[in-house]
C-alpha cells in the first residue's frame, strides 16, 4: 500500500520509481486508426506530458469543483488529461464516442461540465449539443489549446481519497443515464484489489503487460486495467476496439501477460479455424465476464490460459467485485466465484427474503466492516432518490439475478432490470422507446432484448405504425433514422409491426408479457432482420 490519496499522486509515485519502463504501449494498427505515433510511452515520458498539461491547466484557472468532458477514445491523451486535471482537483467526464446530439446535450447539461476535449471530427457536434443544452462550454481538440473554464476560475486543490475523480454515466432503466460519482479511493482501491487479490490473477514480476480492447469510458478499462498497471508499474496496451482477425497478432506484438475480455470475444475467436500459433503467446490469464458456458473449457484447452469470470458493476467498483480466480472455477456453469471475506452478499427473492441454495434471486452486496460503501460509487449525481433506492436497507441492490450453490459459489442467471446487454453495452429499453416514439410514422414502440448468438442480446422493437400496411421499407427507414438520433448499438436490429402491444391496466408496457410477445413473434417469423444496417456512424 502507498500513501497516495489521489490518482495523480499514485501515478507520480509510480512514474518516479519506474522511470524509463514502459507505461502505455500503442500498437501500429491502433496508431494507424487513430493517426498517432506507435510505440511504447515510458513512465518518465508520460510524467513529463502530464506535468506540461497540469501547469497549463493551472495557469488557465482550472480547479476543484470543475468537470471536464473527454471524448477521445482510447488515445494516450485521455490519460494525460485525466491525470493532469486530477492533480488540480478537477473531475473528468468520459464520453462514449457513439453518443449523438441529444445524448450529448443531456450529459453536458446534467454534469455541468466546464469544458470538453473531443476528437476534431466531433467538435462541431459537441459544440451544437452544448449550445442546445444552454451551456456553451469551450469545446476543443487535443491540439494543446486550453480555453478558460466555463463559469470562471477556481482554486486548484488536489483533494483526497473522498474527492470526486470522475463522473461515469451508466444506462438507467428510467430513460436517462445516471451519473455515477466516483472518488479517488474508488480508483485507487480498484488498482490495489487487482494487485493484491492473488490466486490465478498473477501480476507479479517486472514484466507485467496487459492488453485491453475495452473503452476508457467504461469502469473496466479506466478503473481496473489502467489502475492495475499503475499500481504494479506495468505496461498497458489499449486497442481502439476488439478486432477478431488481428487479435492474436495484437496479443503477440503487445507481449501481453494478461488480457481483458467480454463474453462476445471468445465466441468470435473460437469460430476461427485452429492454427499452430494458437498457443504462441505469453498470456497467463484472461479476466472478464460472460463467456459462453459451452465454449469456456474448449477455449482454455485450445489457447492455453484460463478465462477468469468476474462480477462487478460501475456502482460497486472493485469494492464489491467477486471473481472466480481460484480453483475449482466450475468452468461451464456460469460460476463467477464466491465473495472474499471483505465483501458481504445476500440473494433475495421477490418478497425480500433470503433465497434458498440453488434458488435464483437478486444479488445484494456491500463492504464488510465499518464502511459498507468503501470502494463503491459515492452517489448518483443530482439523484438522491435513486441513490437511496440503490442502497435500500444498507445493501446495494444490483438488479442481477444469481444463485448460490451448496459450496457458496455464485452463478449468474439473468438481469432483473429491463436492460438490454449488447456486446458489453447496457441499453435501457425505455430510452430507445422514447426516441422511436418521436418518429412521425410510429404511434407507439416497445423494445426488448432478443437473444443474439454473437452479441449476447440484440434490440428488438415491436411497433404500432400510424398507417396500416407497414413493411420492410418503413422498418429500414426507422433504423436509418434511429442511427442519426442515438448511438448505433441502441438502434433496433429487429422490427415487427403489430396492431397492439401487451399493456398493463394503467396502459404501461407489460415488461414480462413483452418478452414473451417478442419471443412468439420471433418464432412466427414476424420480424424484419435489420442487423446489417447497424453500423457505427462516422
Amino acid at each position: 500500500m502507498t500513501s497516495a490519496t489521489t490518482v495523480y499522486a499514485r501515478f507520480r509515485e509510480t512514474a518516479l520509481h519506474r522511470g524509463e519502463a514502459g507505461f502505455l504501449n500503442v500498437l501500429p494498427e491502433t496508431a494507424d486508426i487513430y493517426g498517432i505515433a506507435a510505440g511504447e510511452i515510458s513512465y518518465r515520458a508520460m510524467f513529463e506530458r502530464v506535468e506540461r498539461w497540469r501547469t497549463a491547466f493551472a495557469d488557465r484557472g482550472y480547479g476543484k469543483g470543475h468537470r471536464v468532458g473527454l471524448l477521445l477514445q482510447n488515445r494516450p491523451v485521455f490519460v494525460e488529461l485525466w491525470f493532469a486535471l486530477n492533480a488540480l482537483g478537477v473531475s473528468v467526464v468520459p464520453i462514449n464516442p457513439d453518443l449523438r446530439v441529444s445524448e450529448l446535450e443531456y450529459i453536458i447539461a446534467h454534469s455541468e461540465m466546464n469544458a470538453a476535449f473531443v476528437l476534431a471530427k466531433r467538435r462541431d457536434e459537441v459544440e451544437t449539443a452544448a449550445r442546445q443544452a444552454g451551456r456553451p462550454i469551450p469545446v476543443v481538440t487535443d491540439s494543446g489549446e486550453i480555453p478558460a473554464p466555463f463559469g470562471g476560475a477556481r482554486p486548484a486543490n488536489p483533494g483526497d481519497g473522498a474527492s470526486e475523480c470522475a463522473l461515469l454515466y451508466t444506462s438507467g432503466t428510467t430513460g436517462q443515464p445516471k451519473g455515477c460519482v466516483l472518488t479517488n479511493t474508488y480508483f485507487l482501491y480498484s488498482g490495489d484489489w487487482y494487485r493484491d487479490v492473488g490466486g490465478l490473477i498473477d501480476l507479479s514480476g517486472d514484466g507485467v503487460r496487459m492488453l485491453t480492447p475495452l473503452p476508457l469510458f467504461h469502469m473496466n478499462a479506466m478503473a481496473v486495467s489502467l489502475m492495475a498497471m499503475l499500481s504494479v508499474g506495468g505496461s498497458l496496451t489499449m486497442l481502439d476496439r476488439f478486432h477478431p482477425r488481428s487479435w492474436w497478432k495484437s496479443v503477440r506484438d503487445s507481449r501481453a501477460t494478461c488480457l481483458h475480455y467480454l463474453g462476445v470475444m471468445p465466441s468470435m475467436l473460437m469460430s476461427a479455424p485452429p492454427t499452430d500459433e494458437d498457443r504462441a503467446h505469453t498470456v497467463r490469464f484472461g479476466f472478464g465476464a460472460g463467456v459462453d458456458r459451452l465454449l469456456h473449457a474448449p477455449f482454455e484447452e485450445r489457447f492455453g490460459f484460463p478465462l477468469l469470470e468476474a462480477w462487478a458493476m460501475t456502482e460497486t467498483g472493485s469494492g464489491g467485485v467477486i471473481a472466480a480466480h481460484v480453483e475449482p472455477r466450475k468452468i461451464g456453469t456460469s460460476c463467477f466465484g464466491r465473495p472474499a471475506p471483505e465483501v458481504e452478499v445476500r440473494i433475495v427473492g421477490d418478497g425480500g427474503n433470503d433465497a434458498a441454495v440453488g434458488t435464483p434471486g437478486e444479488l445484494l452486496v456491500r463492504r464488510a466492516g465499518d464502511d459498507p460503501r468503501y470502494g463503491f460509487f459515492s452517489a448518483y449525481l443530482k439523484n438522491p432518490e435513486a441513490t437511496a433506492e440503490a442502497w435500500k436497507d444498507g445493501w446495494l441492490h444490483t438488479g442481477d439475478i444469481v444463485s448460490r450453490d451448496a459450496d457458496g459459489d455464485l452463478h449468474f442467471v439473468d438481469r432483473k432490470k429491463n436492460v438490454i446487454r449488447r456486446s458489453g453495452e447496457n441499453i435501457a429499453a425505455v430510452e430507445v422507446e422514447s426516441v422511436l416514439n418521436r418518429h412521425p410514422a410510429i404511434r407507439q414502440a416497445a423494445v426488448a432484448a432478443t437473444p443474439d448468438q454473437v452479441r449476447g442480446d440484440e434490440v428488438a422493437a415491436v411497433i404500432i405504425a400510424e398507417q396500416p400496411g407497414a413493411g420492410r421499407a418503413l422498418a429500414e427507414d426507422v433504423v436509418r433514422w434511429s442511427l442519426e438520433q442515438m448511438a448505433y448499438y441502441k438502434a433496433p436490429g429487429w422490427i415487427s409491426f403489430v396492431d397492439q402491444l401487451p399493456l398493463t391496466a394503467t396502459e404501461k408496457i407489460q415488461r414480462g408479457g413483452l418478452k414473451d410477445f417478442v419471443a412468439k413473434l420471433m418464432r412466427d417469423g414476424a420480424f424484419f432482420d435489420l442487423r446489417d444496417l447497424k453500423r457505427r456512424q462516422e
